[in-house]
């Protein structure tokens, strides 16, 4: 999934404005302008459209965990510069504070039912012989999922 699309839907998710996406940048110490942020959420067809690297998406999502939990004193700053679906998919479910059977629910309303241990194999590191990739249609699934849940709750 491209980075763009990823930022797109969690702030559609949420119903962030652009004065709060700043926000959560700030948390992360990344400073952003809310013209930014309109070319980020601009669709690839837009001529205003920016494209949104790794190194600026992990900051909003490491600030939306500060965000949504709170900002802990005594952590070290993180940041990092490359990520892939199981992280991003990670950062969102500290985020939102989920647990297992939460997203096991989500991923149900999304139509992409997962078992616990098929779930859990997406958390661990890249070393564990358990680890498995989370591929573009589950982190979408847990998207569309997400979507579905937050809706219902409005």
């Amino acid at each position: 999934m491209n980075n763009n699309d990823i930022l797109r839907r969690v702030n559609n998710i949420l119903h962030l404005d652009n004065n709060k996406i700043v926000e959560i940048f700030n948390l992360a110490n990344m400073k952003v302008d809310t013209k930014q942020i309109i070319g980020w959420l601009k669709e690839i067809e837009d001529s205003e459209y920016q494209k949104l690297g790794d190194h600026q998406l992990a900051p909003f999502l490491n600030g939306l965990i500060d965000f949504k939990r709170g900002k802990k004193e005594d952590a070290p700053s993180r940041s990092e510069k490359r990520l892939n679906n199981n992280i991003i998919f990670t950062k969102l479910k500290i985020a939102l504070n989920l647990k297992s059977d939460d997203i096991l629910e989500i991923m149900t309303l999304a139509d992409y039912p997962l078992r616990k241990l098929e779930l859990s194999a997406f958390f661990r590191k890249p070393e564990n012989k358990h680890y498995r990739e989370c591929k573009d249609p589950v982190l979408d699934a847990f998207l569309k999922g997400l979507k579905n849940k937050y809706c219902r709750l409005l």
